[in-house]
């Protein structure tokens, strides 16, 4: 009996999240599943696009084949999406306001996401001339060869006419690596016998001999045989090819850690509140509740090891566990503690692996391998089974939030798969966002507190707030303040380590001509582009455009250019002014671009090689330095002064955690926190790390602003090369969405965003801000599939459920 497959399509043009039936033909009926990916006919043209079957049902009777087309490939050997991830596509489809096709990808490795190549195909007789100029007297040729060809006009005709067709071809990227190894094919005897008739002079012959008469069982990899027994690979071909060893490939993981030999270590001995916390969430895993915890632990109270002594329970009952950590400080610290607990049994996911290493850990976790994945938000997509906890460190963070469609909450879908699963989710953090910790209020989380550090030595550090106005008042220029110059030289001395902050990159934030006061834009930006000594380059931060530092200005001719503002790149300069002595290393998107520079960076310092480590905001998370007393923040102000209802509290998370670095080990620490703003509820209750009074405070100006989580938000945002055309949109969309939304709704906008331009495209946004509104999903709905038909425009529409983001 026939099978028919239905199937969600990837139709760049056209998304929908209708499935379309096709034919499972004889000779794939045994290797189609619910899950896998296939590749399918589409359209009049029938061109070649990738698939999802996402259900597979029996030939009814009164279907005629004929009405069905066939499918053509199999993509995967087996499914690639169980039934649980299947599911969780579809509601993310749903919440997330974005297809399903989208949601399905977005969970695979991007190495498994198809491409698909375009070729011009010839049909019937063509004329003399396109057949030699364009098709070199071939049957078809690559699309991206000819596009730019002066007979385009001509091509249209003939496709019109039949004459030629375009055909699609999908490609995949997800190539297995291999490793070639060999056996013996004889037995010693033989191997003797051969070793007689061979020539004196054939020195190679007789090592190889000579190593299979003693080595007649197992495999030997040809690497291992040329490095270690310093046989040639063209003897081992020779060998194969006489048939005295047999050769295979053997397939073998990308291990990004297979350099690294991890030490195994114990679980350490909890203090009463770590070990109160930890029952709590234990008895949620025996009783198999889908509980939701929030563990709230100042920096330094030792939330990781009540994470791994939970993960080891699930471990030990047969389970799977999930850690995410956000992508920022996802460091070689957190997975080297992971990797030393539980060795072989975890995968590690993030983008700091290879495309390869990626779909290898991925690998791992598919084929039951791995039992613990630790890894950024895309981890918990981690195709695991049996679940029984996922933890969520540092839940604030926005990294937890995707950018771009499907707009997800890494917490949302953690709290969807524990309650699939039946399990317990534990999110941690000292500095709880107060969307979190207000559910917690509420009991929808239940509340876990940990008030002290965990080493019993270590101590908060001391805080000091160095006013910076009073600093210029009194001649200090620069961007140290003499307290904690003072600091840095005491450390110095001491032999002790130092970090110090300052949350931008580059050498300065702009250049402006003094005379005129022009400052240089990007020009596909509306905004000012950065300076970078290192590169010697103008860069912009948000599309990437560079170009050379002007030496005078473009507008007035005037020589008078001059750096404004400060980054990384110009402290790092300015501090080996001051201190000749010190070793700095410098951390940032800049310096750590390349694979395995931030850990080496990090080793450095671990081992210290260096005194200084200045950075962004990557060193404010997870690292943990014993030798670090000293914690400097150049400017507290960065994030404060941001159009963002979450500015302050953001200054506050920030502020929190990068003091946090320091004392951790038995020596006291110390702080040092630079502002223009020294009165600001932000700054000054972040010096005690007082997160209750800052939450109480932060409540009420939300309550009086009607922002989250007294109220739910959505931000809409239109953008076009067009100004014009971008605007119109969004006011038509205003328009239709009052038509649904009752009059308790506050409509902010539309107006263009804080960047108004970036990368040539124009931004206007609306925002909702309600309580209850039930026909506000129909209307984001309506957008969505509308959005289908702008798209044809050069019109680009997004919707975002609760952003972290408003600039």
């Amino acid at each position: 009996m026939k099978r028919i497959a239905h199937v969600i399509v990837d139709v760049p043009t056209m998304q929908t999240d209708q499935p379309f039936s096709y034919l499972i033909p004889d000779h794939l009926a045994s290797l189609v599943d619910v899950g896998i990916r296939v590749e399918v006919p589409f359209g009049n043209g029938n061109r070649h696009i990738q698939g999802f079957v996402v259900a597979i049902e029996e030939h009814q009777d009164g279907v005629d084949d004929n009405q069905l087309k066939p499918l053509i490939d199999v993509l995967d050997l087996a499914p690639v999406l169980n039934d649980e991830l299947l599911l969780l596509a579809q509601d993310m489809a749903k919440t997330t306001y974005s297809f399903k096709i989208t949601c399905l990808q977005t969970m695979l490795p991007s190495v498994m996401r198809s491409t698909y190549n375009k070729y011009l195909v010839v049909k019937e007789a063509i004329p003399e001339i396109i057949d030699e100029e364009v098709f070199l007297g071939l049957a078809r040729r690559d699309w991206e060869e000819i596009k730019n060809s002066p007979y385009l006009a001509e091509l249209h005709k003939l496709r019109q006419n039949g004459q030629i067709d375009i055909q699609y071809e999908v490609t995949t990227k997800n190539k297995i690596k291999t490793m070639s190894v060999v056996s013996s094919n004889k037995s010693p005897s033989e191997f003797i016998e051969i070793k007689q008739n061979l020539r004196k002079n054939a020195h190679q012959k007789h090592r190889l001999v000579d190593f299979f008469i003693e080595h007649t069982v197992g495999e030997f990899t040809i690497k291992e045989l040329v490095d270690i027994h310093d046989l040639s690979r063209q003897v081992i071909r020779e060998a194969v090819d006489l048939g005295w060893l047999i050769q295979r490939e053997e397939e073998v993981y990308r291990d990004p850690y297979k350099h690294k030999s991890f030490k195994p270590d114990q679980a350490l001995i909890l203090n009463d509140e770590q070990q109160s916390a930890l029952d709590k969430v234990s008895a949620s895993m025996d009783e198999r509740v889908s509980d939701v915890f929030l563990l709230e632990g100042i920096t330094g109270s030792g939330k990781t090891e009540v994470y791994l002594q939970a993960i080891a329970k699930a471990v030990e009952k047969g389970e799977t566990a999930i850690m995410l950590v956000p992508e920022i400080s996802l460091t070689p610290q957190t997975v080297e503690r992971f990797k030393r607990r539980f060795g072989d049994k975890v995968a590690v996911l993030h983008s700091g692996l290879s495309q390869g290493e990626k779909y290898d850990e991925w690998r791992k976790i598919e084929r039951k391998e791995a039992q613990v994945v630790v890894g950024a938000r895309s981890a918990v997509f981690a195709p695991l089974e049996n679940i029984g906890l996922i933890i969520i460190d540092e839940e604030h963070e926005t990294s937890y939030k995707q950018d771009e469609s499907p707009r997800y909450h890494a917490r949302d879908l953690a709290i969807w798969r524990g309650d699939y699963h039946k399990c317990p989710v534990l999110l941690g953090s000292a500095t709880p966002s107060l969307e979190s910790r207000a559910r917690a209020q509420k009991d929808v989380y239940k509340l876990l507190k940990l008030t002290k550090r965990a080493s019993e030595n270590a101590i908060l550090p001391t805080v000091e707030v160095v006013d910076m106005r009073q600093e210029m008042m009194e001649g200090t220029g620069g961007s140290f303040s003499r307290t904690l110059m003072s600091g840095i030289e005491n450390r110095l001395e001491k032999k002790e380590q130092i970090v110090l902050l300052l949350n931008r990159r580059g050498y300065s934030s702009f250049i402006m001509c003094r005379d005129c006061g022009y400052v240089l834009p990007c020009p596909n930006c509306d905004i000012s582009l950065t300076l970078h000594m290192d590169t010697k380059t103008m860069k912009c931060h948000y599309c990437g455009h560079e170009e050379a530092i002007p030496n005078k200005c473009p507008v007035c001719d005037s020589r008078k250019i001059r750096y404004y503002g400060t980054g990384t790149q110009k402290v790092e300069e300015e501090l080996q002014d001051l201190l000749p002595q010190a070793r700095i290393l410098r951390m940032d998107v800049d310096t750590t671009r390349k694979k395995g520079s931030h850990e080496r960076l990090l080793e450095k310092f671990g081992t210290h090689d260096a005194d200084i480590l200045l950075g962004t905001q990557m060193i404010a998370k997870g690292l943990d330095f014993p030798n670090v007393t000293l914690v400097g923040v150049l400017n507290a102000d960065t994030a404060l002064n941001l159009p963002d209802f979450r500015a302050s509290e953001r200054t506050f998370q920030l502020l929190t955690q990068v003091s946090g670095r320091a004392g951790r080990g038995d020596k006291q620490g110390e702080v040092v926190i630079q502002t223009f703003n020294p009165k600001n509820y932000a700054i000054v209750l972040a010096t005690s790390q007082d997160y209750d009074k800052f939450y109480q405070h932060e409540m009420q100006l939300r309550h009086r602003g009607n922002y989250p989580p007294y109220y739910f938000t959505v931000q809409l945002v239109v953008s076009h090369e067009e100004e014009v055309v971008a605007a119109k949109k969004m006011y038509e969309i205003v328009v239709l969405l009052k038509d649904y939304l009752s009059n308790k709704a506050i409509i902010l906008g539309p107006t263009p965003k804080s960047v108004a331009r970036v990368n040539k495209r124009y931004y206007y946004q609306t925002v909702l801000k309600y309580r209850f509104e039930p026909r506000l999903e129909e209307a984001l709905q309506k957008i969505l599939q509308d959005s289908q038909v702008d798209i044809r425009k050069g019109l680009r529409v997004s919707i975002d459920t609760e952003p972290q983001h408003f600039i």
